[in-house]
């Protein structure tokens, strides 16, 4: 045979595969027909796994052993996702347990950041809760997760990501810790500045303070100079330990909000690597609240340790035509190399393809729990 014959051999066959297809999701539409009417789950993992190994016993050879246990994956899982979708236009999906809000309540509102005045997370507090924001500050990321947690206040703001040095990993640990979400998020402009105490030049300097990640954003400054570098819990406390020593020696590299609180000169502005710094900081509160204009959905969940479990967690968003718009992973305690993951996508919770796909991941993915709508 010539290649045109073998190509119209393969025309015919296709032909055949989508009519027996179109009949499979018909029949699968009668299943979740039968489902909606007995409450049934859509999910049966016993029962996939029974059908994989039966159509597979049907191959002549291990190649199509494996391409064929692939092509029934993919075609059963299209099969639950017609039913999830059927199951939400029938109302039989259930209500996802967040109350949409028209505006988050502000006014009077508790705030508390991680840090000390000064703190690039008062910045951020500053622009999105305003000048006039009740808010406190406490040592610790864990601190702040517990205050809202516990009730002493209403939100938190707490960085997540930085432009050039990445994510905040134990922010996301606490996500999925703490009963706590998201509500908004506010990014703000990172410009470090050398700060010294009054009277103090640069050629004093021999020590410089600050958190580790500020000191790897300004490594090209601090390289051209023999500084010790010592590592601090957060930028405004070591503008404070510069402030409180009174060492003309000294410096700390922060933000130069920081200098007017305690008290410091600005000995040169503008001193990371990266002029388009920035950093992302989140607003969580311990209601289960989103606004209705929220454009964002954070999630995470963990999937088994088998092949392509992951793949099929994401084909969720594909289907529903929702655009992810970040992952991360981060190891599970005591589980080796099991992750959990970190989703961004954009959607609003009561968007119809959001409620399908999420109705996907809760019954197909382990551990799924939203992070926030914002």
């Amino acid at each position: 045979m010539d290649l045109l014959e073998l190509r119209q051999q393969i025309d015919a066959i296709d032909s055949q595969i989508v009519d027996l297809y179109e009949k499979r999701m018909d029949v699968s539409r009668q299943v979740a027909e039968y489902k909606i009417s007995t409450g049934k789950k859509v999910f049966d993992k016993q029962r996939e796994a029974e059908k994989l190994a039966k159509v597979k016993s049907l191959t002549h050879n291990e190649f199509n052993s494996h391409g064929i246990e692939e092509l029934f994956e993919q075609i059963m899982s299209m099969s639950r996702k017609l039913q999830y979708r059927l199951l939400a236009e029938n109302g039989s999906m259930g209500k996802l347990p967040f109350i949409g809000v028209d505006e988050l309540e502000t006014e009077q509102a508790r705030v508390v950041f991680q840090g000390a005045e000064g703190a690039y997370s008062q910045a951020a507090m500053m622009q999105y809760f305003g000048d006039r924001v009740h808010s406190f500050h406490v040592d610790s990321f864990r601190d702040a997760m517990s205050a809202i947690d516990e009730g002493s206040a209403d939100f938190a703001v707490l960085p997540i990501e930085n432009s050039t040095a990445g994510i905040v990993n134990e922010i996301y640990d606490l996500l999925q810790e703490y009963e706590n979400y998201i509500v908004g998020e506010q990014i703000i402009r990172i410009e470090h500045c050398l700060l010294g105490v009054p009277g103090a030049k640069i050629s004093d300097i021999r020590t410089v303070y600050s958190h580790p990640q500020s000191l790897m954003q300004s490594a090209k400054y601090l390289e051209s100079h023999d500084w010790q570098q010592i590592s601090m819990q957060n930028n405004a406390f070591a503008a404070k330990r510069v402030a409180g020593d009174g060492d003309i020696t000294q410096a700390a590299i922060a933000g130069e909000q920081a200098a007017g609180v305690y008290g410091l000169e600005v000995l040169e502005k503008g001193i990371n690597d990266s002029g388009v710094n920035s950093t992302r900081f989140i607003i969580v509160t311990n209601q289960k609240i989103f606004r209705k204009d929220a454009k964002k959905i954070s999630i995470c969940f963990e999937v088994p340790h088998e092949s392509g479990s992951l793949y099929h967690m994401l084909s969720h968003f594909i289907y529903n035509n929702l655009n992810m718009t970040k992952i991360e992973s981060r190891p599970i305690e005591d589980r080796a190399w099991e992750y959990r993951f970190f989703i961004d996508f954009e959607g609003n919770l009561a968007d119809s393809a959001v409620k399908n796909a999420l109705r996907g991941l809760r019954d197909e993915a382990r551990n799924m729990k939203i992070l926030g709508n914002y």
